[in-house]
């Protein structure tokens, strides 16, 4: 999700994207090819003759050369927090029956975060929610941090992902609206550091199909991830000011039509059509006529942008 879209880290530690060699704008499959050319017959015939002497002479280094993912930092609470997302304890088969599941945790956190908000929410909430003690909690989940993680995992699997065969503009559509209804859905998601998401196996779920839109578009590696990113954040963004003016309604009893209306004594007393002449020009031409459905609209209008870039990729030599 480019802001909040997770990148994997090649296993020598270095970016294939950044390199000197690579093109923002070449496509996806011409990098790839590109990387993985065939050496010359010729050559290669010397190069395998001097390369079997050498590993005759060298196999025992090969055969002890250091793993790479040796060298990754494993922090404890990392592991720890990764290994509840993506490979969580089977319930106990001998002894006394826990009173309850993790599920069950993860559901109650969840009532918690709708009813007072991400902010708000403490293992003490859910914790009497679930008629329990805080401390009995713990043997559960090991804090707060990685309840909110499976709490996020779990709303990410309500996602009724777009098929992979699916044409690139509606599949992307289809995407971003699934995207939009679970921020309608749990809105206390928004709440989070979106840039920062768990890596979870729902989550990046959800990644893996809004790239899979884009990929055999003919656009380039760098651009897929941009492009994706680009939706992710408007999605996010109409999503909040949604939600701002859901929860400013119920405040003020007040809709946004009546609102407006309350305020329109400005335009007669106070707007100046001299000082804003392109509004007042917009405003004549009905212009500023919101949509029925401004979500729609609006992503309308950015896959016509999505669209032309596609175009232009693919018009390329």
């Amino acid at each position: 999700m480019a802001s909040n879209t997770v990148a994997p880290v090649p296993s020598d530690g270095v970016d294939s994207a950044r390199t000197p060699d690579s093109s923002a704008d070449a496509p996806l499959d011409a990098s790839l090819a590109g990387s993985g050319g065939d050496a010359p017959e010729g050559d290669a015939s010397e190069g395998d003759a001097s390369e079997g002497h050498a590993s005759e002479g060298n196999s025992s280094a090969d055969d002890t050369a250091p793993d790479p993912t040796d060298q990754v930092p494993r922090p404890a609470d990392v592991t720890r927090r990764l290994a509840l997302l993506w490979d969580p304890p089977a319930p106990p088969t001998r002894g006394r029956k826990a009173r309850l599941t993790l599920d069950e945790v993860v559901t109650a956190g969840i009532a918690v975060a709708q009813e007072v908000g991400l902010d708000a929410l403490s293992m003490r909430r859910v914790a009497a929610r679930l008629d329990m003690g805080a401390m009995s909690l713990y043997t559960y989940v090991p804090g707060r941090t990685e309840l909110v993680d499976l709490m996020i995992d779990r709303a990410f699997a309500e996602l009724d992902l777009p098929a992979a065969d699916a044409p690139w503009r509606d599949g992307l559509s289809r995407y971003a609206r699934e995207v939009w209804h679970l921020y309608q859905r749990h809105s206390w998601i928004l709440q989070t550091n979106m840039w920062r998401l768990p890596l979870a196996p729902h989550v990046l779920d959800a990644q893996e199909a809004g790239l899979r839109t884009l990929v055999d578009t003919g656009l380039s590696a760098e651009r897929v991830v941009e492009i994706l990113g680009l939706v992710d954040a408007f999605v996010r963004g109409l999503a909040r000011a949604a939600v701002a003016e859901s929860v400013e309604n119920d405040a003020s009893g007040m809709s946004s039509d009546e609102y407006w209306t309350s305020m329109s004594s400005f335009w007669a007393d106070w707007f100046d059509v001299e000082r804003y002449p392109v509004m007042t020009r917009i405003w004549e031409a009905g212009g500023f006529h919101a949509p029925s459905d401004p979500f729609d609209a609006s992503l309308d209008r950015l896959l016509d942008g999505v669209e032309m870039t596609i175009d232009r990729a693919n018009e390329r030599p």
